[in-house]
């Protein structure tokens, strides 16, 4: 049975989708199952995955509104060896037309059931924003993956998405945690990012990946040829990093 994975933080620009796309692609090169899912009506993990956002029959925007269900939506990857729900602007609509649909919070989670025997891991790419289409992200997923850079206002964010992760755990689903927080676009000259690094290992121990994710442009790239930066360029930094996350994120859900 998939495990079903969150990647958010509410800043935008942290590298969520860039994890998303690549953490799929990391696990598929390990012979895992994946599909990736695009909550974000930008359809940038679409996109980067190799799939036209403009060429979609259906989207998860017709899942969660009930006029498709997630096996007719699903599309693969063929750059990335993965599945993904994709995503397109229709999405944007979703936030309005939720409101009015009963049990808005877990359209996803009931949408994803039929599909959770077919996969290892099942990925969430979250929008940049605490919104009711991440709350339906939250209330689907076992556990959040939070990216995050090195900034001291990134510190400063991350209080308050650990605390709806709380709030979310309490209120709507109790299975949610958080399995890690991962630092990415890491620069090891800048003493500030080694600082904030040095802080976040002490206060959340071995919440932090041990994997780092460094600044780097092969993995910048890739979203313009259609690819995961994996795909792209296996041999590059980036590449060789997200590879060793999707091992460690392998042995993590081994421990749970």
């Amino acid at each position: 049975m998939a495990r079903i994975f969150c990647i958010a933080n509410q800043k935008g620009g942290v590298g969520k989708t860039t994890t998303s796309v690549n953490l799929a692609a990391g696990l598929a090169a390990q012979r895992q199952r994946v599909l990736l899912v695009d909550l974000d009506p930008q359809g940038n993990a679409t996109m980067g995955s190799g799939i036209d956002k403009r060429a979609l029959r259906h989207s998860i925007y017709h899942v969660l509104i009930g006029q498709a269900g997630a096996v007719q939506a699903r599309v693969r990857s063929e750059a990335g060896g993965y599945d993904v729900l994709p995503a397109n602007r229709e999405l944007a609509g979703a936030e309005v037309e939720l409101v009015d649909i009963d049990e808005r919070e877990t359209r996803l989670k009931t949408a994803l059931a039929p599909l959770l025997g077919e996969y290892d891991f099942v990925l969430i790419d979250c929008p940049p924003s605490l919104s009711m289409l991440t709350l339906n992200g939250l209330c689907a997923a076992h556990g959040v993956v939070i990216p995050m850079q090195c900034e001291y206002f990134a510190l400063e964010g991350l209080a308050d998405l650990v605390n709806t992760i709380k709030r979310v755990a309490g209120n709507l689903n109790p299975d949610l945690t958080i399995i890690g927080l991962l630092r990415v676009m890491f620069d090891p000259r800048m003493t500030l990012q080694q600082q904030v690094s040095e802080q976040l290992v002490a206060k959340f121990g071995d919440k932090v990946f041990d994997t780092i994710i460094p600044r780097n442009v092969r993995l910048a790239e890739a979203p313009s040829y259609g690819l995961p930066g994996v795909a792209y360029d296996k041999a590059s930094r980036g590449a060789q990093a997200y590879i060793s996350f999707g091992s460690e994120m392998i042995e993590r859900v081994r421990a749970l």
